[in-house]
């Protein structure tokens, strides 16, 4: 999603003709921001929206979490820092993953802040930031138990040191991440907060520090230091096992049905007819599949949301379509919406649903929306941005 069109006029009327689509709630999210930022009081809320903002879109939605009050953001690789730039965000930037030397150039042009794993990417950015006259911020990442990126106790005190020295080089932040933040068990958070202060103790001079995602934020208030890296939060989705303040889903997903048909007793459906009815039964076709992100495992397992009824999907998820049992609901034509996450009357179909029926967790059910799902921004039902979908 590269572009994006601007338009006033209603959700109903700019969904008219799609086959499916997605909202973006901009006064939820910034709402949620309000409450986060109110439950971490003075600790800076680091708003991370990589991976597309976990499917909502970040070239729109994090200019709006930066309106709203965001006080950093956070991506994962530099290319989507520079997306974040090229979108609009002027706030900090923070990279959490792995960057190569080759990345010191357009990282310093970029204003981002490197999470640095090598004394040689800290060369380069020395001699980048040198030669742009300025001083550009990295960070350290401790790895304290998780054994994923970063470096360990010692390793990263030898070369915090040796940063310190170069020019036009400052070492801003010291971080690590938790194992089991959101885990009925959360106690290994203990342990990995023990080697963290010993690094924080051996690198006294480190001023910001950050440890925390949204659960271990919600959960730890001891972990929080100076900042909290909050995802799945912003989007009004707790993760398990974490208390919160009230949050509002952000993100709703949508289709058209795309037909209605009659099928006898006996007759079944897609691939494999590995569902028949057993009774006279109307069949509903919706325009979203696994090429959307759409699980393939949700087929005889999963519910949309029709006319304020919840309909079961059955047989076998299509690469682009899925069917739904429509008996129930007498009145259901081609047309109608069907809500496949969010609300409809009085029922609502959240992102951690979905992911227990998939065996899988919320973060990958948002995640994975892939681009040919067009993302329609709205305040209180007004359309402010549409990004198209990748055709």
């Amino acid at each position: 999603m590269t572009q994006t069109a601007i338009a006033h006029e209603t959700l109903s009327r700019a969904t008219e003709n799609q086959n499916a689509w997605i909202e973006i709630d901009l006064a939820a999210a910034a709402a949620n921001v309000r409450a986060l930022k109110a439950t971490l009081g003075s600790v800076d809320l680091i708003a991370v929206v990589k991976a597309n903002a976990y499917g909502a879109g970040a070239a729109i939605l994090a200019p709006a979490l930066e309106q709203a009050g965001a006080d950093r953001f956070a991506v994962v690789w530099p290319h989507e820092g520079y997306m974040l730039r090229q979108a609009g965000v002027t706030r900090p930037i923070l990279v959490l993953g792995h960057a190569f030397p080759a990345d010191a150039i357009p990282a310093v042009r970029s204003g981002l802040t490197l999470t640095c794993n090598s004394l040689e990417l800290g060369e380069s950015l020395s001699r980048a930031a040198t030669a742009a006259g300025v001083t550009v911020p990295v960070h350290l990442k401790v790895d304290t138990g998780l054994h994923r990126f970063g470096l360990d106790i010692d390793r990263a005190v030898t070369l915090a040191t040796q940063l310190r020295e170069l020019p036009n080089l400052a070492v801003e932040g010291l971080t690590t991440h938790m194992a089991n933040a959101d885990e009925a068990d959360d106690s290994f958070a203990a342990e990995q907060h023990a080697v963290f202060l010993e690094a924080a103790r051996r690198l006294p001079w480190i001023p910001y520090r950050h440890t925390a995602n949204s659960a271990t934020a919600l959960r730890r208030e001891e972990l929080r230091y100076s900042g909290a890296r909050i995802g799945l939060a912003l989007h009004g989705e707790l993760p398990a096992n974490s208390p919160g303040p009230g949050l509002t889903p952000v993100l709703s997903l949508r289709a058209r049905l795309a037909r209605v048909s009659e099928l006898a007793p006996g007759e079944g459906v897609s691939y494999g007819l590995t569902w028949r009815a057993e009774r006279p039964s109307r069949i509903a076709l919706v325009p979203v599949g696994y090429a959307d992100g759409w699980r393939r495992g949700l087929g005889n397992h999963g519910t949309v949301l029709i006319r304020g009824r919840r309909c079961p999907m059955v047989g076998r998820m299509c690469m682009d379509q899925f069917l739904v049992d429509v008996t129930d609901v007498p009145a259901a034509a081609e047309g109608d919406i069907a809500t496949l996450i969010g609300t409809d009357g009085p029922d609502r179909i959240t992102a951690t649903e979905v992911a227990g029926l998939a065996d899988t967790i919320s973060w990958d059910v948002l995640a994975s929306l892939q681009a040919r799902i067009p993302r329609l921004y709205h305040r209180d039902g007004a359309v402010e941005a549409i990004a198209p979908s990748m055709w």
